[in-house]
């Protein structure tokens, strides 16, 4: 029996009283799944990211969303936000909260919007992330049962955020899960979204989960993806963006746990005056394993995209970064600029990126680069002359790094939470309020 065969047998577990259309929609991704098979090396996508621990994974799903406060407390963040809570893909209304919503904002989980609002929701899902996508997307369609439906409505601005956050467990056998978000922004909305996956130590699970966000004109969306799985959980997510005109979207995505890890994100500029702007930081260490794919489609003239992802490795943790940028035909006037740059902390590190403009205008502004390094010495000897002691100026110079990146993160709590984590990992576990005193004196200096 093939992995892939394997994993549809699940599909014997669904709800018998399911729409038909939503079963077709599924046994469209079986089909399509069961005749890609799980990528491999010789794909040219996954040429850096052996998936087998997938594929060969023994995978069950959650029945149930069991997480008591204390142990979830551990694991969220305590944001002022809309919160929506899934456990094992399972979801949570006791550990949700989705009191004084305003009005013209819908947030619920996807079950309750397919029953409610299917006519609304069911033409959107799957538009811009269908089975064609890559295996993963297919699989998706095929096994998914739950995740997140946000609708903003046309001129609305959403003060709190939405906080979306996939709770991974620490259990006896392993869990998979396949959740979608769909975000669908009106016109001249204003919304910020946060997607956070967060897992137990011990955990050792399977996400797959599909986002798709829609933005009409004028619309503004700030989108985090915070990931902080454990060391052993399995990670791939499918992000895809559409924008209309004179909209704007932000995209954080913040990657510090999991095993394997693997992220695409897809925006398409289809209308002049769109941006988007792609902040991306990870850091691993141990044998971590984190896989970044980007691209933005320029479709229309007159339309802006700026990426800066950045990567820190220690031990022999291993990264991939794959960032494109299209110019389509006729899509003057645009302007793109893609940058990404790498530290590593130790010999054994490794990062395998690449770059990518394809060009097909004239009357265009476009850019890209890819920088690999290790700490400067010299900076680390400045350091060391103004009485801070080896350690210290390296943990310095570390977070310096990631602070291009950070200091766009517009949520206090994040970029505290990243920046913690940051500091956490660094060799003999530096104290983040040390760091941040000497860098002030410094600077005062």
């Amino acid at each position: 029996m093939s992995a892939a065969h394997a994993f549809l047998q699940r599909l014997g577990e669904r709800a018998d009283d399911e729409p038909t259309w939503v079963a077709a929609r599924r046994q469209a991704g079986a089909a399509r799944f069961e005749a890609l098979g799980f990528p491999t090396k010789r794909d040219e996508a996954w040429k850096y990211t052996d998936v087998r621990r997938i594929a060969e994974g023994e995978f069950t799903l959650a029945d149930d969303a069991e997480l008591d406060e204390a142990r979830f407390a551990a694991l969220g963040m305590p944001l002022d936000a809309h919160r929506l809570v899934f456990v094992d893909g399972v979801f949570s209304a006791a550990l949700s909260d989705l009191t004084d919503l305003p009005e013209g904002v819908s947030v619920e989980p996807l079950t309750t919007a397919m029953r409610t609002n299917h006519e609304a929701i069911g033409g959107a899902i799957g538009r811009l992330a269908g089975v064609d996508f890559s295996p993963f997307t297919a699989l998706n369609v095929a096994l998914s049962e739950e995740g997140a439906v946000v609708r903003i409505g046309q001129g609305v601005v959403v003060e709190k955020p939405i906080y979306v956050v996939f709770a991974s467990r620490a259990n006896e056998s392993a869990r998979m899960s396949h959740p979608r978000v769909l975000v669908m922004a009106g016109a001249r909305s204003q919304s910020t979204v946060v997607e956070h996956y967060a897992g137990e130590a011990g955990a050792a699970n399977f996400t797959n989960v599909v986002s798709e966000v829609m933005l009409e004109r004028g619309a503004i969306v700030d989108h985090y993806k915070l990931q902080e799985a454990s060391s052993e959980d399995l990670h791939v997510a499918s992000i895809h963006v559409e924008q209309g005109r004179d909209s704007r979207f932000t995209s954080f995505n913040l990657n510090l746990g999991g095993a394997l890890v693997r992220t695409d994100l897809v925006t398409d500029l289809n209308a002049q005056g769109a941006e988007t702007n792609y902040n991306g930081l990870f850091f691993v260490q141990g044998r971590q394993h984190v896989d970044n794919h980007t691209l933005v489609n320029h479709n229309a003239p007159n339309t802006f995209s700026n990426e800066n992802y950045k990567g820190i490795l220690n031990d022999r943790a291993r990264g991939v970064f794959n960032g494109k940028v299209i110019v389509k035909r006729d899509s003057q006037q645009i302007e793109a600029y893609q940058n990404n740059a790498n530290l590593l902390l130790s010999d054994r590190a490794e990062i395998d990126t690449k770059p990518e403009l394809e060009i097909y205008a004239d009357d265009v502004k476009c850019s890209h680069g890819a920088t690999t390094g290790q700490l400067d010495e010299e900076a680390v000897f400045a350091l060391r002359t103004r009485g801070i002691d080896e350690q210290m100026a390296r943990g310095l110079l570390t977070l310096a790094f990631a602070g291009e990146v950070m200091d766009q993160v517009r949520l206090p709590i994040i970029a505290e939470r990243v920046e913690r984590a940051v500091a956490g990992k660094l060799p003999e576990r530096f104290n983040l309020a040390d760091l941040v005193e000497v860098s002030d004196a410094l600077e005062e200096a």
